[in-house]
């Protein structure tokens, strides 16, 4: 008697699952109007306070429909079609809300701070359509570890709202919060790089030539593999590379320093000037990870000297952007001429080591 019911149960199970597929189209479409789509000013005046506790309670509810839609298709009995289909109809729901409270935001705030609630946004309904992809691939009723996962990530895209840089915004003005955002960013970039740096550094210390005291090979002229190891040549390009990744981390820790100093937000043209400031500032961090790669054994001096070009571009652009804005008063330009001077410097440098490349 088992089996035939088995045989029965298995397609109303998937009828069942039906409700899921519409879902995740409709999540799709959702993100892709997030991705695409631009908060309006809107007709009532933004509250900070009500914006914040609003996107914090629908993060909260859509990871409370996250957790019963897993526990639904993980267990027996069956979940019919008209429970999924309400399931289906209360994540959706909480999705919408979520993607609401967005358009809340208005273009005001800054494009740092609204970029930040985009990606965390973005992130939620992404985990959500993976969770739904992942039910609807799953056997029949039973919990994967797949489905853990991916509940697991929705729990965790949504918690994440309680570490957005809204500031203290209960004692603090709301033109104050796309400062927050921007100090937030420049902090993020800093870390990156200073994480960056300390692992090179640990590599140029540890990367001794293993061979260095090993007479040449009688027949083939040269020691062993240089895949391995640094040549005294690459020795040279390595000192001017560290240097501008120091350059690197002095830049977003001065920048960072006069944002938190001097930076306001109290007109269109200040929080022009600071997303300018952190749109340009964020392209430092992969801009370190491209040449420090680069500068791993066996080392390819062209490749070092194009990622270290680039660097040095972005981080004069940078330096530029600062002096030009509002967080940069007469007596902070010392240090801006400084690492402007030191950029130059190991980049010509490095260009006088690898002539020979080009």
């Amino acid at each position: 008697v088992a089996e035939p019911f088995a045989l029965v149960a298995v397609p109303a199970a998937m009828e069942a699952r039906e409700p899921l597929r519409d879902l995740r189209g409709a999540l799709r479409a959702v993100l892709a109007r997030i991705r695409e789509g631009e908060p309006g000013e809107g007709r009532e005046p933004f509250e900070l306070p009500r914006f914040w506790d609003a996107l914090g309670q629908t993060f909260k509810v859509t990871s409370q429909e996250a957790t019963k839609l897993s526990l639904a298709f993980s267990r027996l009995p069956l979940t019919s079609a008209e429970d999924c289909q309400k399931l289906s109809e209360d994540v959706q729901n909480a999705i919408l809300a979520v993607a609401t409270v967005y358009y809340w935001l208005p273009k005001g705030q800054g494009t740092t701070l609204r970029k930040t609630v985009r990606d965390a946004t973005t992130e939620v309904v992404e985990g959500m359509i993976q969770l739904t992809e992942t039910i609807l691939s799953a056997p029949l009723e039973s919990l994967s570890q797949e489905q853990l996962i991916s509940t697991g990530g929705v729990w965790e895209a949504c918690e994440q709202v309680s570490s957005l840089p809204r500031g203290e915004y209960f004692k603090c003005r709301t033109t104050e919060i796309g400062h927050a955002a921007v100090v937030s960013a420049l902090a993020t970039c800093l870390g990156v790089v200073k994480d960056a740096l300390e692992e090179m550094e640990h590599a140029v210390a540890e990367g001794q030539d293993p061979y260095s005291d090993i007479m040449e090979d009688e027949e083939l002229g040269f020691r062993g593999n240089r895949d391995t190891y640094w040549s005294e040549a690459d020795r040279k390009v390595l000192s001017p590379c560290m240097g501008l990744m120091k350059a690197s981390k002095a830049c977003l820790k001065k920048v960072l320093g006069v944002v938190k100093a001097y930076g306001k937000a109290d007109s269109p043209q200040q929080i022009t000037q600071l997303d300018d400031l952190a749109d340009i500032a964020n392209e430092i961090s992969p801009s370190v990870d491209e040449l420090a790669l680069s500068m791993y054994p066996p080392m390819n001096q062209l490749a070092v000297r194009l990622n270290a070009a680039k660097l040095a571009s972005v981080l004069k652009k940078v330096l530029e952007v600062t002096k030009a804005s509002h967080v940069c008063p007469t007596s902070e330009e010392g240090w801006v001429q400084f690492l402007t001077g030191a950029v130059d410097h190991n980049m010509n440098k490095i260009k006088n080591f690898t002539q020979g490349q080009l």
